[in-house]
């Protein structure tokens, strides 16, 4: 079960709106974890508005009382029947920081994986591989729509999440989601840690990154103990990324645990990280940097920044600490 980061991330929601939508087949399916991620958000402090389509009969009234008894703080909206549920949704009035799609099926790839985060571009470009896996045949439309919100502002962030318990829960709280994210407006901010929610926060997407199979453990209790030299990524005030900061010589800091949540993996978080680490450690006094890695994503990363593969004979003794791992090598001017 993913790790909980309430208090971490009650702070960047907490007073901000989230509106939640959820149409009338997979509501039934769901309804008891629906309300229940509900007063979750309610709870710490977060406006919510949940947007149904259950249709006003008598066999619903006790849904409708249900609702309204337990989620007394939540603004109630029901979509006219006859009304396109997505339009109506997207169209609504009110503006909001998220807005929470809960469908059957999570957004794949064209192997089956979840997608975990979108920009509006990669969302239109990617529609062709898994627009026919969400049950409504008309997705692709409206993500079309989804993208056009965003560019305009009039939503930060659209999650498309599939129903079921606690998977708002977990999509907002905690480092992997549950869901897929869109979203364009990234505010990036690199620094160093700063407390001990911070790093529990970093050991789990160490951890994530670990049974990949690129990475070595780093338990909580070294980065808490080597805590100086830790740090992080912050995207709207939330923990994404991290770096390890290890000296080797009075000019040369290698850059090691380099390591992006799966939720913002292909967003060119892991760029930013890079960057603002040269900058960091240019900022006090190095100017040629190394880092050590197998994994072939973060090998083509490091190429495209100028780095090069080497094997400089003055950093023989750190590369024989990590034998077949190859070394790359960046040089700048102060």
């Amino acid at each position: 079960m993913p790790r909980l980061h309430v208090e971490e991330y009650t702070r960047a929601y907490s007073g901000k709106a989230v509106l939640v939508a959820c149409r009338e087949g997979i509501l039934r399916d769901h309804f008891n974890s629906v309300i229940a991620d509900i007063k979750f958000l309610t709870r710490q402090g977060i406006h919510t508005t949940f947007f149904h389509n259950m249709s006003n009969r008598f066999a619903n009234q006790k849904h409708f009382k249900t609702l309204a008894s337990k989620l007394p703080e939540t603004r109630m909206v029901r979509v006219p029947p006859e009304t396109d549920f997505y339009e109506y949704v997207l169209d609504y009035q009110d503006h909001g920081f998220k807005l929470i799609f809960l469908e059957r099926k999570c957004l794949v790839d064209q192997e089956g994986l979840r997608i975990n985060s979108l920009t509006t571009r990669g969302a239109r470009e990617s529609t062709n591989a898994f627009g026919d896996l969400i049950a409504n045949a008309n997705y692709k439309n409206i993500l079309e729509k989804i993208c056009s919100k965003i560019e305009h502002g009039k939503y930060e962030r659209v999650h498309i999440l599939p129903a079921g318990k606690n998977t708002v829960k977990h999509e907002l709280f905690t480092v992997e989601g549950s869901g897929t994210l869109i979203a364009n407006n990234f505010n990036e901010v690199f620094s160093r840690l700063a407390s001990d929610e911070e790093a529990s926060i970093i050991a789990g997407i160490l951890a994530s990154s670990k049974r990949e199979g690129y990475l070595k453990p780093r338990t909580l209790e070294y980065i808490q103990k080597n805590c100086q030299n830790f740090y992080v990524t912050k995207i709207d005030e939330i923990i994404v990324g991290c770096a390890e900061s290890k000296r080797i010589n009075t000019d040369t800091v290698e850059l090691g645990a380099l390591a992006i949540s799966t939720k913002f993996r292909n967003q060119r978080v892991a760029v930013f990280t890079v960057n603002a680490f040269i900058a960091e450690m240019a900022n006090q006094g190095y100017r040629r940097f190394v880092s050590l890695t197998n994994n072939p994503k973060l090998q083509k990363l490091y190429l495209d920044l100028g780095f090069v593969k080497t094997g400089l004979p003055q950093y023989y003794r750190r590369q024989k600490q990590s034998p077949g791992v190859d070394m790359f090598y960046k040089e700048i001017k102060l």
